[in-house]
C-alpha cells in the first residue's frame, strides 16, 4: 500500500492558523507540534473563539506504534461554586432551548461565569507526550500575530457584531463588560470593521511571558497571582487552587465500529458518545439506497439523533463526578433497542433542559509526513468579556452550560466540568486513519461531525463534498435544517409527522466542520473546509 504523495495537510477554519500548522511542518515538526503551534494562532486572530482562557479536546495518533490517545483539558467549575448557588436565579430555559437564563446573567456574562481554564495545561501535556519542539516555540509566531496585528476577516466580524438573543448577552456586551475588554476592542466608539488591523500588544506580551516561563508561570506563578487577584476584587469564583489543582484527563478515546470503519471519538464530557450512539442506530439501516437528504434519509436520521439526546440529556455528565453507563451507550444492543422503538413508530422525548453549548469555538485536523494525526477542538465557550488588567486574553464562560438546578448529570459542582459538543474524531480504515473530522458548533457540534462521516462512509463523497453538504440537526421534537435543503423537503417532513424549521442561512449554523480524507489506496490526501467559514486546507 502507497503513503500519500502528499506529505502532510492541515485544515481548521483560519487561513493564518494553516499557513502556521503547515510552516511547522515543513520545518520537521511534527502533527502536535503543527497542531499545538496553529491552534496558538487561533487564539490571536480568533480571540473570542479561543485562547488560554478556554478548554478543549485533543485526539492523538501515533503511526509508529498504532497508539490513540485522548487529552481532555475542560473548563472546571471553581472550589468556590456550590450547586444550588444559582437555583433562585433560573428564570428558564431559553426559548430556543439553548440554556439557561439567569437574572442578572451571572453564568453567561462576566467574572462568575469564568471555569477553571485548561488549554495551557492540556497543550503542555500534548507537547511534552508527543511533541517534538520546545514550548517556546509554540508562541513564536502567534506572539507575531498579537503584536504586530492581522486583519479582520468578514466572518469574525460579523461575529463581534452579534445580538443579544432569548437572553443570552451578545458579543457587543462581551467585548464592553470591563474596561480592559472594551478599551482593547471598542475603537472610537465602535466596533473595528471588516479589513481593519487589529494589534492586542498586551496579549503579546503576555503569551511572551508564558513562552519564556512555562506553563507553571499560568497556573502558580505570578500570572496565576494577578489573575486571581482580579478575580476576588471583582466577586469571581476562581482561585489559586484552582489552579493549581488543575489537570488534563488522559484516556484512550471511545472507540466505535461503522460498517467496518473503525471510530475514536473522545468520552465525555465529550459529544463523542452521542455521535456513537446514533451511528450504532444507523447502521441497522440501508443509507447508501436512500437518496441523500431526502425527507426519508432525513426523518430516519433526525430519529435516531433525537434517541441519543434523550440518552444524553439523562444519562451523560463528567465521569469524575457522574457514574455515565458510556459501554451501554455505545453498544450495538442498546442502539437494537432504540432501533425497534423507532421502527414501532415511536420517538424519544427529551428533557425541556438542555445542554448548551454555543459555536465559539474553533477545530483543527492535523496529518504529518509520518503518517501521526490530531483531531483537536478547543474553546472559549462564548467568551465571558473578563480580561483581567492588562493581560490581554478572555476568560472562558463555561459555567453558562452548567444546569442550575441542583441533582441533574450536568448540574454544578465544584472541580466538576460541564458536558460539551466537541467531539473531535479520526475515522479508520485497516488500522489508519482515515478522515480526521470535527467542527466548532456547540451541540451541533455532534450532529455536524455525525453528518460528514455518512456522507463519506454511505455516499462516497471527497472531503470537501462532505463538509460542504447541506446539513440538518434534530435535537429535540424539531428538526432544524439549513436553507439549502428545499421548502418542498421541509413539507414532505411535515407531512410525515415532523415538525421543522428551516433556517435563513444557507451556510453555518449548523457546526464548521473541516477534515481530512486520507485515501492511501491512490496515495493521495484530500482536505475539506467548511465554506461558511475563511478557512481552508493546505498540503505540505
Amino acid at each position: 500500500m502507497s503513503e500519500p504523495k502528499v506529505k502532510g495537510m492541515v485544515v481548521a477554519p483560519q487561513p493564518d492558523a494553516v499557513e502556521e500548522g503547515v510552516r511547522v511542518l515543513r520545518s520537521g515538526g511534527n502533527a502536535v507540534d503543527a497542531a499545538l503551534s496553529a491552534a496558538m494562532v487561533q487564539g490571536v486572530v480568533d480571540p473570542q473563539m479561543c485562547g488560554v482562557g478556554g478548554f478543549g479536546s485533543f485526539l492523538y495518533y501515533h503511526r509508529a506504534s498504532g497508539e490513540f490517545h485522548q487529552i481532555d483539558f475542560h473548563g472546571k467549575a471553581p472550589y468556590l461554586a456550590r450547586p444550588d448557588m444559582w437555583e433562585n436565579l433560573f428564570l428558564g430555559e431559553c426559548p430556543d432551548a439553548f440554556g439557561y437564563v439567569l437574572e442578572g446573567q451571572e453564568n453567561d456574562l462576566g467574572y462568575t461565569s469564568i471555569t477553571t481554564p485548561g488549554v495551557v495545561a492540556g497543550f503542555s501535556d500534548a507537547l511534552s507526550r508527543f511533541g517534538s519542539v520546545k514550548w517556546e516555540s509554540l508562541f513564536e509566531t502567534a506572539i507575531g500575530w498579537a503584536g504586530d496585528g492581522f486583519v479582520v476577516r468578514p466572518t469574525l466580524r460579523r461575529w463581534w457584531g452579534w445580538k443579544s438573543l432569548f437572553g443570552r448577552a451578545g458579543t457587543w456586551e462581551r467585548l464592553t463588560n470591563t474596561p480592559s475588554a472594551e478599551a482593547l476592542y471598542i475603537k472610537d466608539g465602535a466596533l473595528y470593521d471588516e479589513g481593519d488591523v487589529f494589534i492586542n500588544t498586551d496579549l503579546a506580551d503576555t503569551l511572551s511571558r508564558l513562552a519564556k516561563e512555562g506553563p507553571g508561570y499560568f497556573y502558580n506563578g505570578p500570572l496565576a497571582d494577578t489573575m486571581v487577584s482580579d478575580m476576588e476584587a471583582n466577586g469571581g469564583l476562581m482561585r489559586l487552587d484552582d489552579l493549581k489543582d488543575y489537570l488534563p484527563t488522559h484516556t484512550r478515546p471511545l472507540e466505535g465500529e461503522y460498517r467496518g470503519y473503525t471510530i475514536y471519538t473522545n468520552p465525555p464530557p465529550g459529544g463523542g458518545v452521542t455521535m456513537l450512539g446514533i451511528l450504532n442506530i444507523l447502521e441497522g439501516y440501508p443509507l447508501s439506497e436512500m437518496e441523500h437528504n431526502s425527507p426519508e434519509y432525513i426523518s430516519l436520521v433526525s430519529r435516531a439523533m433525537r434517541a441519543a439526546f434523550a440518552d444524553r440529556a439523562q444519562l451523560v455528565g463528567d465521569p469524575a463526578f457522574v457514574d455515565v453507563p458510556v459501554d451501554r451507550l455505545v453498544s450495538k444492543e442498546h442502539a437494537a433497542e432504540i432501533s425497534k422503538v423507532l421502527d414501532e413508530g415511536r420517538d424519544f422525548d427529551v428533557p425541556v433542559k438542555k445542554f448548551y453549548e454555543p459555536p465559539d469555538t474553533t477545530h483543527i485536523s492535523v496529518l504529518d509526513a509520518e503518517g501521526n494525526a490530531v483531531a483537536m477542538t478547543h474553546s472559549l465557550g462564548v467568551s465571558s468579556g473578563v480580561i483581567t488588567g492588562s493581560l490581554g486574553f478572555m476568560y472562558n464562560d463555561c459555567m453558562n452550560a452548567f444546569d442550575p438546578i441542583p441533582g441533574g448529570v450536568n448540574s454544578i459542582e465544584p472541580g466538576k466540568s460541564r458536558v460539551t459538543g466537541m467531539s473531535p474524531t479520526m475515522v479508520c480504515k485497516n488500522g489508519r486513519p482515515y478522515f480526521i473530522v470535527g467542527a466548532p458548533g456547540g451541540t451541533r457540534i455532534i450532529t455536524s461531525v455525525l453528518q460528514a462521516v455518512l456522507n463519506v462512509i454511505d455516499f462516497g463523497m471527497s472531503a470537501q463534498e462532505a463538509v460542504s453538504a447541506p446539513r440538518f440537526d434534530c435535537q429535540r421534537e424539531i428538526i432544524y435544517l439549513q436553507a439549502r435543503i428545499p421548502a418542498s423537503t421541509c413539507r414532505a417532513l411535515e407531512e410525515m409527522g415532523h415538525k421543522t424549521e428551516r433556517s435563513f442561512v444557507s451556510y453555518g449554523g449548523f457546526g464548521l466542520v473541516h477534515g481530512i480524507l486520507i485515501d492511501e489506496e491512490r496515495g493521495v490526501l484530500q482536505g475539506g473546509a467548511d465554506p461558511a467559514a475563511d478557512g481552508m486546507p493546505l498540503a505540505v
